[in-house]
């Protein structure tokens, strides 16, 4: 090849090169400066997006299969493969399993979770993956305030530190979280039983919020009547599969629903909010 055709070529991918910046460079100034919550139809399970204002990405589980890094992939740019944040409410398949896809596919800087461990192929698996990872680690526990960009993210539950122990049912010590921004707000329930909704409301926990993830997929083991009540929500997601197994969501959880407009997966599809700190409305 002559030095002429060299130069050439140099150039021509430098130019490339600085195309490509541009293209990237368009898209940050394009970010939206709203506050972006999906809610991932993912069959009998929960997954959610958030994406603050900077740019921070929040994964709050992963579903029961591998399908997640393909809806993530449609949330977020095709060049960004680093999560700022990933939460397992809990150790079970349900909530588990799409997050050990996202260990696989994607650079995490930050794990939070109860550190509760089941004799699992899947938590073995998330346990091998997070170590591999080298994300930081973060135990969940009542009182932890998480400054994320301009939005905070603070634990309700589990009451204490969990960390190591063998829990058989591990729903009930589920993560519960509050994410505010400004004056709107996120609640995450996991599949936490509607004993630890009353301890929470026992505590006076701020719950107020715009939309409740109802617990455990509509089940009648969760969201109580005094629990919406105190979370007064505009809406209400339910996460479940369609003609699942279990006649999720229950008559008893729908009934307690009322006067939040319940939006499910099963019917829906995807569920996303923008929030731009005053008020929350459905993209």
């Amino acid at each position: 090849m002559s030095i002429l055709k060299r130069r050439s070529l140099i150039i021509l991918s430098f130019l490339a090169f600085l195309n490509a910046f541009a293209w990237i460079a368009v898209f940050d100034l394009a970010r939206s400066k709203n506050l972006e919550v999906v809610f991932f139809d993912v069959g009998q399970g929960d997954a959610a997006f958030i994406e603050t204002p900077r740019g921070h990405q929040i994964l709050i589980d992963g579903g029961p299969d591998s399908s997640l890094p393909e809806k993530l992939a449609k949330e977020m740019p095709f060049w960004d493969r680093t999560i700022d944040l990933i939460i397992l409410t809990h150790p079970e398949k349900d909530h588990m399993a799409g997050l050990i896809e996202v260990l696989r596919s994607y650079k995490v800087e930050n794990v939070l979770w109860t550190g509760v461990v089941r004799n699992t192929a899947d938590c073995q698996e998330w346990i091998k993956l997070t170590a591999e990872e080298g994300a930081r680690m973060h135990i969940a526990e009542s009182g932890l305030r998480v400054k994320i960009g301009q939005a905070f993210l603070y634990v309700l539950h589990p009451f204490e530190n969990l960390e190591g122990k063998n829990i058989e049912d591990s729903n009930n010590t589920s993560v519960i979280a509050r994410i505010v921004f400004k004056e709107t707000s996120f609640l995450f329930t996991g599949d936490a039983y509607q004993s630890a909704e009353n301890k929470i409301i026992s505590l006076k926990a701020d719950l107020d919020s715009d939309v409740l993830k109802a617990g455990h997929h509509g089940s009648k083991t969760s969201t109580g009547k005094e629990f919406v009540e105190a979370v007064s929500p505009k809406f209400a997601i339910i996460s479940c599969g369609r003609d699942n197994s279990y006649g999720h969501p229950s008559p008893e959880a729908l009934e307690a629903l009322e006067g939040a407009e319940i939006l499910r997966t099963d019917r829906e599809g995807n569920i996303k909010f923008m929030s731009d700190g005053r008020e929350v409305w459905l993209d």
